[in-house]
């Protein structure tokens, strides 16, 4: 396991960074390249959904998980 590395991205046109593991933002690139989407523009997505209490570093994590349970036909998490 690594651990967090700071990562830059640009939302909605503004510069933020998210301290992701090496896991996480391997599983996060290759989400957003099957979904045909570039990196920034899935963050922003994610961005835009989380709530309020939960930092963009967790919903990124948190998405990535979700995605790879539908993926293992686990759509309710394992």
């Amino acid at each position: 396991m690594s651990r967090p590395v700071k990562r830059s991205l640009t939302l909605n046109g503004h510069r933020t960074s998210v301290s992701l593991e090496d896991e996480f933002w391997r599983a996060f690139r290759a989400l957003a390249a099957r979904q045909g989407l570039p990196l920034n523009v899935l963050a922003a997505e994610i961005d835009a959904a989380r709530g309020p209490d939960a930092g963009l570093a967790t919903a990124i994590r948190l998405y990535v998980l979700a995605e790879l349970c539908k993926i293992a036909g686990q759509p309710d998490g394992f």
